[in-house]
């Protein structure tokens, strides 16, 4: 445990890439292969579900420090990460655990899942008071399911293909699959993905799948994209739909689904499960599952009803039924189709999908246009499609393994984003670095026009990016200026600030208090030509709503 914790705090350290992956290089080459099992597991992303109730750790730190509440909250708030602030506050260490990772989180830290509170309580405080500082902090990020460091899944990569001395991609591929939440890394797991190359190739065990290749922005003015890609003709144009990539594999008589977070979905959504007999063995397709009704793509908001469930009853299934839109086909007939070309894979996608017949099966249809000025016509009705944008991919593209252009590629062409003024109206501080300033937004607009005198602002969206570091500080300074009331950590201040948010997507939502719900809000620039009276309005954003819209179509009685 305590050579992962070094390793973590060598990460940690730095913010170069050549210096990180000396560390994990290092660290890789001298671990037991038990060790090194869990220790990519929890690097490349594995995050197992959390071990023991935060409010039971908050309980256990206050018994042990013999601190009062009021002192480790401001100590919570100033260092502003649980762990950090249990792993200072909890008595010094009588002697350090030998134990190694592995044996330290399944001898010692699964066990905890499922336990009373009260044996809990008995059994954390000795457990932790074996490791010193570091290893305590490191082993309470592990107990939370917060455990993250500056290191990217593509470094592991690097770092392993070093250590096996084999191509990155090779490792890449077998990765797939291995931080999924129901995994428990092996000795045997971590040799495989390091073992050397047969001349004969690799097989997939089972339902794994193959690493997704990614898409990259494109940012240019309509005018320029003949000169830099080429005429349209050169290119496969495909809606870009907002849903959850996903890949769908059948073999040896069985089904699997895949999103592209590498976690296994196949319970999740039982109407696919009828492709089992109708596809055949050996076919891998990439897809976007969607919810669809009335022959066309619904509301991300309404398949985010259904990931929010732990069941699925008949009533949610026939109210909000999926469909994968299948672009790729990535293996066929079990051999591995990524090297021919996009126009290639594609034709015999469509031929797959007809013989199938099977409605919870859709291709996902190609567009024309003569150029770009025309395709960037059918582009701005995006939104009322329930779009993004277009994909755009080479049609003698292979497909690659992540964001790479070495074998082709695909850009995604999305529509500017959706945009509203907005007045900054609850402040809360920021973690890690930003644990000592005000960095994390509350955003309203006025519930009626400005010719209402008796108008109030409404809350409608958070945000915490998008900002500069200059700009932050200059904000935190004016909302301890301006603050009004204090709940715990969250301030209430006087509406001084309009800034304009940018987001994703817009859909109606019973469970806010404006009746609407954002995506992926973030702040792209602070208005201060703009005074709060003039922000936007209630109206302004149900405008904005999808015109198929509508309380009906929308939600779901969820009684």
């Amino acid at each position: 445990m305590k050579a992962f914790a070094d390793l973590y705090y060598r990460l940690d350290a730095t913010t170069s890439s050549n210096a990180k992956l000396a560390a994990l290089r290092d660290y890789f080459l001298l671990a037991s292969a038990a060790d090194a099992a869990w220790a990519v597991y929890f690097l490349a992303g594995g995050r197992p579900r959390q071990l023991v109730p935060t409010k039971l750790l908050r309980a256990l730190t206050l018994s042990a420090s013999q601190l009062p509440e009021w002192l480790f909250e401001e100590s919570y708030h100033a260092v502003g990460d649980l762990a950090e602030t249990m792993a200072l506050l909890l008595p010094d260490a009588s002697h350090t655990s030998n134990q190694g990772l592995a044996s330290w989180v399944e001898n010692n830290l699964l066990p905890l899942r499922g336990l009373p509170p009260e044996t809990l309580s008995q059994q954390l405080l000795p457990l932790l008071l074996q490791l010193d500082q570091r290893s305590q902090l490191v082993c309470i990020k592990l107990i939370t399911g917060s455990f993250r460091v500056g290191v990217s899944r593509l470094l592991v990569t690097r770092a392993l293909a070093a250590v096996a001395g084999i191509d990155a991609k090779r490792i890449a591929q077998r990765l797939v699959g291995y931080t999924d939440l129901a995994a428990r890394p092996t000795a045997a797991h971590y040799l495989k993905l390091i073992a050397p190359v047969h001349e004969d190739g690799e097989t997939l065990s089972e339902g794994q799948p193959y690493p997704f290749f990614l898409a990259h922005p494109l940012q240019l003015p309509t005018e320029q994209l003949a000169a830099i890609l080429g005429g349209p003709e050169d290119w496969q144009v495909e809606w870009k739909w907002d849903g959850i990539r996903a890949q769908l594999v059948k073999r040896d008589g069985q089904l699997w689904l895949w999103s592209r977070g590498e976690e296994l979905v196949t319970e999740r959504f039982p109407e696919l499960h009828g492709l089992l007999q109708h596809l055949p063995d050996g076919t891998v397709l990439d897809g976007e599952l969607v919810v669809w009704k009335q022959g066309q793509v619904q509301p991300f908001a309404l398949l985010q009803q259904r990931l929010g469930r732990k069941t699925l009853n008949s009533k949610i299934l026939q109210n909000l039924p999926v469909v994968l839109l299948a672009y790729d086909l990535l293996e066929w007939q079990g051999q591995d189709w990524r090297e021919q070309a996009q126009s290639v894979r594609r034709t015999q996608l469509e031929e797959i999908v007809l013989s199938c017949q099977q409605p919870q099966l859709q291709i996902s249809p190609l567009i024309s246009g003569a150029s770009w000025q025309a395709l960037d016509k059918q582009r701005a009705a995006s939104s009322s499609l329930g779009v993004e944008g277009f994909m755009l991919k080479r049609k003698d593209a292979h497909y690659g393994i992540g964001r790479t252009k070495d074998v082709g590629v695909w850009w995604k062409w999305k529509i500017d984003p959706y945009t509203a003024d907005a007045v900054l109206i609850y402040a809360q501080t920021g973690h890690g670095r930003r644990a000592s300033l005000y960095t994390d937004y509350t955003f309203a607009v006025w519930d009626s026009p400005q010719d209402n005198p008796e108008r109030k602002l409404l809350p409608f969206a958070k945000a915490y990016s998008g900002l500069t570091d200059a700009e932050m500080r200059e904000v935190d300074a004016i909302i301890r200026k301006t603050t009004l009331e204090k709940f715990g950590p969250v301030r209430s201040v006087t509406p001084t600030m309009v800034f304009e948010l940018g987001f994703e997507g817009i859909a109606l939502s019973s469970r806010h208090k404006s009746g609407i719900a954002v995506r992926f809000p973030r702040m792209l620039r602070w208005r201060q030509d703009k005074p709060v009276a003039e922000a936007d309005t209630l109206q302004s954003l149900q405008a904005l709503l999808p015109q198929a819209a509508s309380p009906a179509s929308q939600e779901v009685d969820e009684s």
